[in-house]
């Protein structure tokens, strides 16, 4: 239960450094609305782990991957950190804010790599399917106690900082907030030096590059090898799409569309929000375990679409944030919505698992989650535009109706209830 916890909590917690600091640290210091636009693109390194995620399985091992990058990325965050005390701009002026921008690219980097490693290093200790699975709530744990401290508590020192160190300036304060993160990545990092369990042996050195090539191209091959292979990359890529749809533009339809305050959205997103998802991948996980994929699919599924009419009906009634039964109500669709979703998170990682040969457990896994973010990544961009376009609830019906070619590729697609043998090298 610790490597597990302490792994995926450094999993979660660059990435809340990352897409929710970063965002309310350029916001903060008065970044233009244009530029704050561009931080999505900060994602783009999860889409592409992929690319060099062979690499993971090609050297070394997963633990010492896991090891080096969170090393670097405390290190980058120490910088970030470094930059927030040594700027001192005049009184409403920016600083050049590019190499703190930089190192938010190299964090972004490093952070999807160091994905790649833990993905990889918790198959190599886990290897039965069923305790995968099992073990699906708990990571997804893990990773949002990791985000809530990022939005919560990191955030949060940088407000008190503020409040405490008036006259100081905008960046001092988030000094504090990044040194504080650097410093909780330093010990993670430490904690994995000393106590993190070794699961295999380095690659052998000193290969010819030739080879090593072939190995690489070999990691995608295999994969594409699979059987009915274009099913299982349109599976992947739709299977979510109503949840992607539906979330897309969550924080604005609760703040704006129901009156949520900012208050409110900490502990109703925040908190219940987190514990839906884990309470619905836990039991996801455990039901997958208990029955197999094959039979737990398609009920986790129905369960998942068919709940988006929940946040249909809430569009519909707009029940006020301001009176105490109308928050209660907005807070009960939310955790309900959020338990349905993370049924579906743990059905889409299982699926995504049994697609992983064991020789290449990394990068298969990151190709496979580099599809799965495909729709959310474009999506993402144009959400606010489809809402001043047809409204809320118009969009969250066709997050309804987008759910359906998931379904449809139920009936086709190959779902496993092992992960595929090794298979012989040509």
């Amino acid at each position: 239960m610790t490597w597990v916890f302490s792994t995926y909590f450094a999993e979660g917690l660059p990435y809340g450094i990352i897409r929710l600091m970063s965002s309310a640290f350029f916001t903060d210091v008065g970044l233009k609305e244009r530029y704050l636009g561009y931080l999505n693109f900060l994602g783009i390194p999860w889409n592409l782990k992929f690319l060099w995620a062979p690499l993971v399985d090609l050297f070394g091992t997963k633990r010492v991957w896991m090891i080096a990058l969170q090393a670097l990325l405390a290190l980058a965050t120490a910088g970030v950190c470094a930059f927030c005390f040594i700027v001192s701009p005049p009184s409403g002026a920016l600083p050049p804010l590019a190499p703190v921008a930089a190192l938010f690219v190299i964090l972004a980097f490093l952070s999807a790599t160091n994905d790649v490693a833990i993905d990889g290093y918790f198959q190599e200790g886990i290897v039965d399917p069923g305790e995968q699975a099992a073990w699906t709530g708990y990571r997804v744990f893990a990773y949002r106690i990791a985000l809530i401290l990022a939005r919560s508590g990191f955030i949060g020192i940088a407000a008190f900082a503020a409040a405490r160190i008036a006259g100081a300036g905008k960046f001092p304060p988030w000094g504090y907030a990044f040194g504080a993160a650097a410093l909780s990545m330093g010990c993670v990092t430490l904690y994995h030096v000393s106590k993190a369990p070794r699961f295999e042996t380095a690659r052998e050195r000193g290969r010819p590059w030739r080879d090593v090539l072939r190995e690489y191209g070999r990691a995608f091959v295999t994969y594409a090898e699979q059987e009915r292979f274009p099913l299982v990359v349109l599976f992947i890529v739709f299977y979510k799409v109503g949840d992607e749809i539906l979330f897309s533009m969550n924080t604005p339809f609760l703040m704006r569309e129901l009156g949520v305050t900012k208050g409110q959205f900490a502990w109703v997103s925040g908190i219940l929000g987190a514990l839906g998802a884990v309470v619905g991948t836990t039991l996801g996980g455990i039901w997958i375990r208990r029955t197999g994929l094959r039979r737990a699919i398609w009920p986790l599924t129905i369960l998942m679409n068919f709940n988006i009419w929940a946040y249909v009906w809430l569009a519909w009634q707009k029940p006020a944030a301001s009176d105490f039964f109308g928050l209660c109500t907005i807070a009960a669709v939310h955790f309900y919505e959020q338990m349905a979703a993370g049924l579906g998170s743990a059905v889409l990682t299982v699926y995504i698992l049994r697609t992983c040969l064991p020789e290449y457990k990394a990068s298969h896994f990151a190709v496979g989650t580099a599809i799965m973010s495909l729709f959310s990544t474009f999506f993402g961009g144009f959400g606010g535009l489809i809402v001043e376009r047809i409204g809320y609830l118009d969009m969250f019906l066709l997050a309804f109706f987008a759910s359906l070619p998931s379904m449809l590729l139920l009936f086709v697609v190959p779902i496993r209830d092992t992960a595929p043998a090794p298979r012989p090298k040509s």
